[in-house]
Parts: structure tokens; C-alpha cells; sequence
């Protein structure tokens, strides 16, 4: 009996220390965290993401501190922030790297009002759209062919409305030291299609996408199609070939519109990654074709932004 409960009585101050042993580790782990210099924390979340600085700034009042300060908020800003600070229409404002960067989030206008950036709010990557004006558009200053004009919609001064044409080339490009390295892009053409569109639904137009050498095309389909219309079409277009071609979108094999939170239609001309240096990635969208008229497409632009891939 005494052996017995000996054994008793030491299990209890074993598991009694292991206790103790456990809430002092955890006590330590606490004092670990509290007593690291506020530099170092900044430091280390400087290698992080804005999201996870963010996030990180609820732990405890050393970190949210930490979180605050300009080492954490100059790594997350783009190297050359200062110059395209330079370019911006309006002057940007800011009290802190932290209020720079979030500032910088929300798209603002620059080089003369013909291009729009800002910065991923997420990751600090670089998103760029080029305007209608900083396109070429061909026939694009023959009133005839294309008329600019105002729209309260949109972010730029003007947009460009296709009055009527047979062959439609549009064009643009920019350089990849605008983009940031080491990241997914995608190009999107911004537009609409007015109440009065004809033609651009009878042909699927050529999409390419050029950087470093290597092209990517596809085909896209400037106007969802009505199945109405289509039986319609169907009784009018005798060239077989052009119905051969149009069939081929209708079954999926071309991109199609897709609607933008702004309230404008995208289509994706394609994607690339910039892995850095100095170079061009040019775009393009064509119908060339048909020798049928056209015209009601409104464009706004080409945005180049991060692509994610879920």
C-alpha cells in the first residue's frame, strides 16, 4: 500500500511540473513576441505582403506600430514610385509610405491624362490601361470611320465610337518596365457596344498578344450572340465560309465579352509573364477579313493587369 501510493503521490508532481513547465514556455513564448525591438518586426513584415502587414498589425500594439512605419511601406511601393509620381496628372498627397501606397491603390491619371494606374491593393503590383488615344486605331483620326467623344463613365477625357468600316485593327503596347517583374499579366480590351451596332457579330476577329518574340493569337467575339439572331443571320449569309468561321466562335473556340465592375465589357487578348528587363509587350484585335461594314464598338482602352490562375 505504501509503495502504491508513493507511486501516486509522484505521478501527481510529475504531471505538476509538466504543467508548470508548459505555462511557462507559453509565458515565454508571449514575452518572446513583446520584447522584440519594433525594428526588427518591421523588418521582417517588410518582407511580406500589404495584405499579411495588414493583417499582422491586430496582433498587439508593438506590432500594429511596426506595421505602421515607412521600412514596411517602402518595400511594398514600387522601385521607381517617385517617377511615376512625376507623371500624375493631379499631385498625389501623402503623410506616410503607408498613406502613399494606399493612395496609390486607387486609380489615378497619368502622362497627360491618356493613361490610368495603380497599384494591386493586395500584392503592391502594377496595373496600367491605356487609353483610346494611346492606341492606334487604324482610319482612327478619319471622322468618317471614327468619331471621339466624351462619356461621363469613364475615366478618360475620350473614347472612341466606330462610326462605319470594313476592316477593323486596333493596336497597342507597353513597355514592361511599367509592369512589375516576375508576375502573370493579362491584357483586356475595354469597350461597348452601342444601340445601334451592326456587324460585329458576322465574323470573329483575330486576337494576338507579342512579348520578347513569342506570340499567342486566338480569335474573340466582339457581341454575345442572340440565338434569335442567329437563325436569322442564318437565312441571310450565303458565303459559306463566313458562316464556317462564325460557327466555330459560337461553339466556344473564341473569347467572348465579359462585363467589368465599372460597368464597361472586357475581352482578353491574352497573357504573358514579365519576367523583367526592358521590353515591349504589343496587342492587337483585328477583322480584317470581311468585306462587310461595320461600326457601334466604343473603346476605352487596353488594361494590362495581374492574372491569377485559381
Amino acid at each position: 500500500m505504501i509503495l502504491i501510493e508513493s507511486l501516486n503521490i509522484y505521478k501527481r508532481n510529475e504531471q505538476s511540473m509538466e504543467e508548470e513547465h508548459k505555462h511557462k514556455s507559453i509565458k515565454m513564448e508571449g514575452l518572446d513576441i513583446n520584447i522584440l525591438p519594433e525594428g526588427c518586426i518591421s523588418s521582417v513584415l517588410s518582407f511580406t505582403s500589404p495584405l499579411d502587414a495588414c493583417r499582422s498589425s491586430l496582433v498587439s500594439s508593438i506590432f500594429q506600430s511596426a506595421a505602421d512605419s515607412d521600412v514596411v511601406w517602402e518595400r511594398f511601393l514600387p522601385s521607381d514610385y517617385q517617377e511615376i509620381l512625376s507623371r500624375s496628372v493631379s499631385p498625389v498627397q501623402f503623410s506616410s509610405k503607408k498613406d502613399l501606397f494606399f493612395h496609390l491603390c486607387d486609380p489615378f491619371l497619368i502622362d497627360g491624362g491618356n493613361k490610368s494606374f495603380a497599384l494591386e491593393k493586395s500584392s503592391g503590383r502594377k496595373c496600367n490601361i491605356l487609353s483610346a488615344r494611346e492606341l492606334s486605331i487604324t482610319w482612327g483620326n478619319d471622322p468618317m470611320d471614327w468619331s471621339w467623344k466624351s462619356l461621363p463613365e469613364s475615366r478618360f477625357s475620350e473614347v472612341a465610337e466606330l462610326r462605319t468600316i470594313c476592316q477593323l485593327e486596333i493596336h497597342g503596347k507597353i513597355y514592361t518596365g511599367m509592369l512589375t517583374p516576375n508576375t502573370t499579366y493579362a491584357a483586356y480590351l475595354i469597350m461597348k457596344i452601342s444601340d445601334r451596332a451592326y456587324g460585329l457579330d458576322s465574323l470573329p476577329a483575330e486576337i494576338s498578344l507579342e512579348v520578347g518574340g513569342l506570340v499567342t493569337t486566338g480569335t474573340a467575339y466582339l457581341r454575345r450572340q442572340d440565338s434569335q439572331k442567329q437563325k436569322m443571320e442564318h437565312l441571310f449569309y450565303s458565303n459559306r465560309m463566313q458562316m464556317l468561321l462564325r460557327s466555330r466562335v459560337i461553339e466556344g473556340d473564341g473569347r467572348v465579352p465579359c462585363d467589368r465592375e465599372d460597368g464597361w465589357m472586357e475581352i482578353e487578348l491574352g497573357e504573358f509573364v514579365n519576367e523583367g528587363g526592358e521590353g515591349v509587350v504589343k496587342m492587337s484585335l483585328m477583322e480584317v477579313k470581311g468585306d462587310h461594314l461595320k461600326g457601334g464598338l466604343i473603346i476605352e482602352g487596353i488594361e494590362v493587369r495581374p492574372k491569377y490562375h485559381v
